[in-house]
């Protein structure tokens, strides 16, 4: 069982020992801290928290609610939730910050305390290096009982966040009313199984298939929605002639969609092709991670513009977008930064768009996908055995290949001519992730265990 303490926030499994899981304590001193660092940050006493559907959810959200309560502070509860959501009542309500509950794409056993500034945006490595200062010291002083805070219930920010996304521009409600869609909604068990089909409603989807939406958090399958997880909802499209399927993760940050012959569109692909639609009207640059697709940089070039590729994680992508005026960005696991909305990562946005983007086209999702660039990815994963030197093996594989074209701001990235590999020792899980890209499937699950009987021979 697991506990990480990071500079991102705590994330770990329900239930043992103190330390070690993320158990009542843990949560406690975590929330602790980050409640005592946004006091010393801003003069709001006001606190966001959503979370998704898990079982754990509930306790986990009376356990931080009440330590902020004790710490002087006003929560405003969203309740069941998306991250994206969060993210952006952080900023309407003037909020000091924002607490997503929620252990994203791991399994049920798992939770975590995900934080946001008053931006809503994820907390930077300096804020988190700040509170972790303050955890590790327990620099925390509680409220006597005449200025404790309290807490607001308010679900009205699904409704609001719908609404913005009605009210951008490139969204076009009408054409897709006007297409008559079919689509398949595969809700893993959580929050997206309510956020998705009010979205697709509010964009004239009437033909609504629901998959495993009833939030109730044990997840019909594994929440990380990749192909070999999602082989009922590409049933299902087939089975049903819908048009497409979309499927996200328990937060709703994640988004893939499903062709109309039942066949994965791509993870990578979800931005690949909203950044088409986005450069089609207005040229920019464009920003993913390093684990991501060429595609999109081919995409980029076809316009004219410029990519740019920032280390894992929003909070970096996120800088480089600011950086360099991006119009649109994010991460090949499927997620789409739009920051006309907000700067994180959204699948409700990210399906708007795309749906735009779609009946504009005049093309089914199978002939919308064959007009891009054909890579092939394997994500795959080691796990580490406590007490295993990652960083030394990790050093030593970068010098074996040295004479490679090698770039090391986060893990080590080798590009090949037509291929290439990114490892990197994971934020959120106590794994090693190597990811690599080639022309063929074939290929590239060659490369992906070749580099893990590399590394296993290191150890």
């Amino acid at each position: 069982m697991t506990l990480i303490s990071s500079i991102s926030g705590i994330r770990g499994t329900i239930g043992g020992s103190i330390g070690s899981n993320l158990t009542p304590v843990d949560i406690v001193h975590f929330a602790s801290a980050f409640g005592t660092w946004l006091t010393l940050k801003t003069n709001s006493r006001t606190v966001v928290i959503g979370r998704d559907a898990r079982p754990s959810g509930e306790m986990v959200y009376q356990i931080v609610s009440g330590t902020l309560v004790g710490l002087g502070l006003k929560v405003i509860d969203l309740g069941i939730s998306t991250t994206p959501t969060v993210e952006m009542a952080v900023p309407e309500l003037k909020a000091a910050g924002g607490i997503i509950l929620t252990a994203s794409h791991n399994p049920v056993d798992w939770n975590a305390l995900k934080l946001l500034n008053y931006r809503g945006e994820f907390v930077t490595k300096k804020d988190g290096l700040e509170i972790l200062e303050i955890l590790t010291n327990k620099y925390y002083r509680f409220s006597e009982v005449k200025d404790l805070g309290l807490i607001v219930q308010d679900d009205s920010f699904l409704d609001f966040h719908i609404k913005e996304i009605l009210n951008l521009k490139l969204v076009d409600r009408y054409a897709i009313k006007r297409s008559k869609l079919k689509v398949v909604v595969d809700g893993v068990n959580s929050s997206g199984g309510i956020a998705v089909p009010e979205l697709l409603k509010a964009l004239g989807v009437n033909d609504i298939i629901k998959l495993n939406c009833q939030p109730n958090g044990w997840f019909s399958h594994n929440p990380e929605p990749l192909a070999q997880h999602l082989t009922e909802i590409c049933d299902m499209v087939k089975d049903t002639g819908a048009d497409l399927g979309i499927v996200v993760d328990p937060d709703v940050d994640r988004l893939v969609f499903i062709d109309n012959e039942g066949k994965m569109f791509g993870e990578e692909y979800t931005l690949v092709a909203i950044a088409d639609y986005i450069l089609s009207y207005k040229k920019s640059a464009v920003v993913s991670n390093l684990s991501s697709s060429r595609a999109l940089k081919d995409v980029a070039e076809k316009h004219g513009c410029r990519y740019h590729a920032a280390a894992v994680g929003e909070v970096n992508v996120v800088e480089i977008m600011k950086r360099t005026d991006a119009l649109i960005g994010g991460e090949g696991n499927g997620g789409i930064i739009y920051p006309q909305l907000h700067y994180g990562r959204d699948a409700l946005v990210g399906i708007a768009l795309f749906l735009s983007h779609l009946v504009k086209s005049n093309k089914t999702c199978a002939e919308l996908r064959a007009q891009y660039p054909d890579y092939y990815m394997a994500k795959k994963k080691i796990q580490l055995i406590e007490g295993i030197n990652v960083e030394r093996i990790l050093e030593d594989f970068r010098k074996k290949h040295q004479s490679e074209n090698i770039t090391d701001i986060d893990g080590i990235k080798i590009d090949f001519d037509d291929s290439w590999v990114h490892l990197r020792r994971s934020n959120t899980e106590p794994i090693v992730r190597i990811y690599t890209e080639a022309k063929t499937q074939e290929e590239a699950d060659q490369l992906a265990d070749k580099v893990i009987d590399e590394l296993k021979s290191l150890a």
